[in-house]
């Protein structure tokens, strides 16, 4: 019984340590950033308004993707070709689309992604209404009795009433 109970001890105390060593095996050294702060500080704000090609709902500033990584790296050489922010997001939307900006802009390419949910509202609204419309006028409105139905009805009753 003691055998096995350190045995188990020894076992679980070399699987914590292999663990914990595989740990730091895939871990990446951290990227380290461009000599000049101008242009790191220029990085971050035009790759806030781009987005990762991978992640998709994500900023390329916050990805962590690979692609994310070699994307501000073609950023960081098209700043240092002194390019203007307009001229480095030209140079992306040529490449990738449209798609690659996180606020498209409004053209005719893009005009359902920007007007595509309002006119969905809208349709639904309107559906909306017209099925309350349609289904107010199929209701009934509780027709009136005539004077000869209200006289079988007060007979009907007080014949009741005595029985």
């Amino acid at each position: 019984m003691k055998l096995t109970l350190q045995c188990f001890k020894w076992t679980g105390a070399l699987a914590f340590v292999l663990l914990s060593f595989l740990g730091t095996v895939h871990a990446k050294e951290a990227a380290l950033l461009a000599e000049d702060p101008v242009v790191e500080k220029r990085l971050v704000h035009i790759s806030e308004e781009l987005r990762c090609l991978v992640c998709q709902n994500e900023s390329l500033a916050s990805s962590r993707a690979e692609l994310a990584n070699d994307l501000r790296e073609e950023v960081r050489k098209l700043i240092k070709q002194d390019k203007s922010d307009t001229q480095i997001k030209d140079y992306l939307v040529a490449r990738y689309g449209d798609f690659v900006l996180y606020k498209p802009e409004v053209k005719p390419l893009t005009w359902i992604l920007w007007f595509g949910p309002f006119l969905l509202l809208a349709l639904g609204v309107i559906g909306m209404a017209l099925y309350l419309r349609q289904r107010q006028s199929e209701q009934t409105a509780p027709s009136s009795l005539s004077d000869a139905d209200r006289l079988k009805v007060q007979a009907l009753l007080k014949s009741g009433d005595k029985s």
